[in-house]
């Protein structure tokens, strides 16, 4: 796991090297690191544009020896920019200069983690799946912009998988822990990584000493190692977490090619700075898809455009390649208005649980066995002591002598996010271990993550309802006992999914037309690839963690399958494609998808999971898309009320924007009104990618006390018509409403339905 998503770049000046030592250490406290964005490359001659950029910085700085040990990065490649330290007040010189766009401070990120194949309907060498056609995504390459890899992992076998595509001009970088002729294969191609910007943020430009970390392309985090085999791993067989979730691993395309970028580094921090490099390489490498499981914290703000960042302009950039880029949504829910990285062109992916539970026997003393959620897998405890806290969990402490010799029920009383929460259950965890205590039942709001229950220490999550029920039997009876017995694995039905806790939710601060996220996947107990606990012996190890993080990578590998079937595909046409296909019930029970947040009694809607849960076959045969081009983004940009001057920088080339353009009308797989006021028209436009002679017919469900009229309601395409469009008026009679309304819309063939979501909320 991030208002106007405005599109320049940064860059990072760096520390004036001064021979005078007193003026060095002023330089040293007074400078930062700035980005300084220019847009797309004017040319093709990478050696001249890096040379423009020492110039440029010279002509600041006064010397070029000063710009060469200011610089920390030149971007040359997708886009045209340059990293350095500076001061403020010359970084406000630099933002003055002919050719720059955009100047502003490096912005740091944070960290957003298989049964999950088989229940998004792609089981392993099944015939007429999109994993058959696609060949399981032989020849696409995936870029993976997180905390390294751990090459020794069976995850990363290049075994079965053929040549290195032609297309690539990568490599493997060598580094700490790090040898290319050993680590890196047919399968990870490529292997770089990016560090001067976090040395910058740490004050120490250029030296890696204290870091806790490889300097290399090696994970020392498993967060990276996590994320890059769950979109593209090879097949393991006999995986398991300590006997847990026992089956077969693979990626979701587990013959394409991975291309690891580490930008992450100790304390998972991330900066624009190495994230831009970072895209920028990959843009040259020549990948095909882009997966980025981090972002920024909401609320979201910089100087003239929040979010303005890393993330924002590397994504354009690439998807202007024809890359695609799949970003971390967040896991700042269950609250509305937290979503990150939901600029248009990316794919913005929150996370669902999958249909496989973990379920704990506790039985008491009465016979009495409720079941709750957990990763234990030590021994069963036998028959002990049940006692129960006279506070909230976060009240226990080492001064809690009565915990000696016992099983402790405790309920959560923080109101926060998952991680937040997280963190206290690990402490009273910790705090009960640490006193010789038996085992911890922790009764706490709907929370599906059991990343704090991972280990041989008996213990265990139960929700309040079982946790009062446990409660009651303690106060009731004089010696109450209790027996947890180890998690066993449970699969399909009746386990439903939902949308995760913490799983960001929209409307989008930034533009709340422009609806996020747009997908849901798997987020919640993933198995992956992970980091071996004892680095000096590189067996293959699998962990569960959870989070968007673990999410977006499950569509960076379908969206990679959906490449190889559809080379031709547009990055906004494999994202309609996805968004217009999804399941909005249950994939496997075929029960409403329910939003896990402070109640369960609430159906999701598409601020939770956008179009809904990811349906890869049917991703395949979509029917319709909704397309768009560079030129469609940057139109979306003038309308959101962005200076032509800005437009055209990042376009490259002189772009006139239209004042009479509405962001309405931009061809978005979706439908978002944040503030109708009596009645708007706005239109969309599908081209046909089925049946050359196909009609379709519309459905709507509109959203309660809207309007929606379809013109025309039929759509009649031949050889000669591939992409109509049609009008849509919404009204309403209602005046102010503080809440959105949730519909769709939907052409049907008689065997596609290409639906969009629509919300609207009313003012006067």
């Amino acid at each position: 796991m991030d208002k106007n998503q405005n599109i320049f770049s940064f860059f990072f000046v760096s520390l004036l090297l001064f021979q005078n030592a007193n003026v060095y250490t002023w330089a040293l406290s007074e400078s930062k690191v700035y980005i300084v964005y220019m847009g797309a490359r004017q040319h093709g001659d990478v050696n001249r544009i890096t040379s423009t950029h020492n110039d440029m910085l010279t002509s600041v700085l006064g010397s070029r020896k000063a710009a060469v040990g200011s610089m920390i990065y030149s971007y040359r490649h997708g886009f045209s920019g340059f990293a350095a330290m500076m001061t403020e007040s010359q970084a406000q010189t630099i933002a003055n200069l002919p050719g720059v766009v955009k100047v502003m401070p490096n912005s740091v990120y944070k960290l957003q983690t298989t049964r999950t194949w088989d229940y998004l309907g792609l089981p392993y060498n099944s015939a007429n799946t999109l994993l058959n056609d696609s060949k399981m995504g032989d020849d696409i390459i995936v870029a993976v912009l997180d905390s390294g890899v751990t090459p020794e992992n069976e995850a990363y076998s290049d075994k079965g998988v053929g040549p290195i595509p032609s297309k690539w001009k990568g490599y493997c970088e060598s580094g700490q822990m790090f040898d290319p002729k050993k680590n890196c294969n047919r399968k990870l191609i490529g292997a770089r990584y990016f560090i001067d910007g976090y040395l910058a943020y740490k004050g120490q430009p250029g030296i890696t000493t204290g870091i806790r970390d490889y300097i290399s392309p090696r994970d020392a985090d498993g967060h990276g190692t996590h994320t890059s085999s769950t979109a593209a791993g090879s097949p393991v067989s006999n995986v398991s977490y300590k006997g847990l979730s026992l089956g077969t691993f693979r990626g979701g395309a587990p013959r394409a090619r991975l291309a690891i970028y580490k930008v992450g580094w100790e304390d998972g921090l991330f900066t624009d700075a190495d994230i831009l490099k970072g895209f920028d390489t990959a843009i040259h490498d020549g990948v095909d898809v882009i997966s980025a499981s981090f972002g920024a914290n909401v609320p979201l703000y910089s100087e003239l455009y929040p979010q303005a960042g890393a993330v924002s302009f590397g994504s354009f950039h690439a998807v202007a390649q024809g890359i695609s880029v799949v970003a971390a949504g967040g896991n700042s829910g269950p609250a509305a208005q937290t979503v990150s990285n939901g600029e248009p062109w990316i794919i913005t992916v929150a996370a669902n649980t999958p249909d496989r539970a973990f379920p704990t026997p506790i039985t008491l003393g009465n016979g009495q066995t409720l079941m709750g959620q957990s990763l234990f897998t030590g021994k069963d405890t036998g028959v002990v002591n049940l006692v129960a806290a006279q506070g909230p969990c976060e009240s226990l402490s080492t001064n809690s002598r009565w915990i000696t010799g016992n099983m402790v029920l405790c309920f959560t009383g923080m109101r926060g996010s998952d991680l937040e929460v997280a963190g206290f259950v690990g402490r009273a965890r910790a705090v009960v271990r640490m006193m010789r205590g038996l085992g911890i039942i922790v009764a706490q709001k709907p929370f599906t993550s059991l990343d704090a229950y991972d280990d041989s220490f008996p213990s265990v999550q139960v929700d309040y309802e079982t946790g009062t029920k446990i409660l009651y039997y303690i106060v009731s009876i004089r010696d109450p006992k209790a027996r947890l017995s180890p998690s066993k694995t449970q699969i399909g039905k009746p386990i439903s999914s939902v949308i995760a806790k913490y799983s960001a939710r929209g409307p989008y601060t930034i533009n709340s037309v422009i609806l996020k996220p747009d997908i849901a996947a798997p987020g919640t107990n993933i198995l992956a690839a992970y980091v071996p606990e004892n680095p000096a012996i590189p067996i293959s190890t699998f962990q569960i963690i959870s989070g968007t993080s673990m999410a977006t990578p499950h569509v960076a590998g379908i969206v990679a399958l959906l490449k190889a079937t559809n080379p031709n595909w547009s990055p906004a046409a494999i994202k309609s494609a996805i968004v217009t296909t999804a399941w909005t019930c249950d994939p496997s029970s075929g029960q409403p998808i329910f939003n896990e947040g402070e109640t369960m009694s609430k159906l999701a809607d598409a601020f939770d999971y956008g179009g809904g849960i990811i349906n890869p076959n049917k991703a395949r045969y979509p029917g319709l898309i909704y397309d768009m081009s560079t030129a469609d983004y940057l139109q979306c940009l003038c309308a959101m009320g962005y200076d032509s001057s800005v437009v055209s920088g990042l376009a490259g080339q002189t772009t006139a924007c239209n004042n009479g353009i509405s962001i309405l009308n931009v061809n978005f797989p979706s439908i978002t009104i944040p503030n109708l006021n009596g009645s708007v028209t706005l239109t969309r436009t599908v081209t046909n990618v089925g049946p050359v002679n196909s009609v379709y017919k519309v459905m709507v469900e509109s959203p309660k006390g809207i309007t929606v009229a379809v013109t025309p309601s039929t759509l009649n395409f031949s050889p000669n018509v591939k992409k109509m469009s049609f009008s849509v008026q919404i009204s309403t009679s209602y005046g102010s409403n503080t809440g959105y309304y949730f519909g769709s819309l939907t052409w049907n063939d008689g065997v596609n339905n290409v639906k969009i979501p629509i919300s609207v909320k009313t003012m006067y």
